[in-house]
């Protein structure tokens, strides 16, 4: 998807996974070949006090596009790895990729600690 107006790169947005990406030159960025690069960026960025509903119709409009891109993935994984707090990113809203984070640091914390009691068994074993 692209960056709001003011910036200078632009980029993709991606939703829910998919299956392997197709081949494509791996010099070239994934960002060129993002479906919103041809779109509206105000589509992606929600504009100052929109209202809930026009903000949830625009969001789904969004997310509709992101659902043809061939680079959805790898727009969803730039968006959780900046992080982007703002805009539609890879099918997600802000507030949707603050939930994936939460759930991937949860689960790192998890697979930590299910690590130290294996090895504490293993010494006392």
């Amino acid at each position: 998807m692209l960056q709001p107006p003011h910036s200078s790169l632009q980029v993709a947005a991606v939703p829910a996974q998919r299956g392997p990406v197709r081949d494509r030159d791996q010099d070239a960025p994934w960002h060129t070949e993002a479906v919103c690069r041809r779109d509206e960026a105000g589509l992606f960025f929600a504009p100052s006090k929109e209202p809930t509903a026009a903000r949830l119709s625009r969001e789904e409009a969004a997310k509709r596009v992101c659902a043809r891109c061939p680079v959805m993935v790898e727009c969803r994984e730039h968006a959780l790895l900046q992080p982007e707090p703002y805009g539609v990113w890879g099918g997600l809203t802000a507030a949707e990729r603050r939930v994936v984070l939460a759930r991937r640091r949860r689960r790192d914390v998890e697979l930590k600690n299910a690590a130290r009691t294996t090895g504490r068994i293993a010494a006392a074993g």
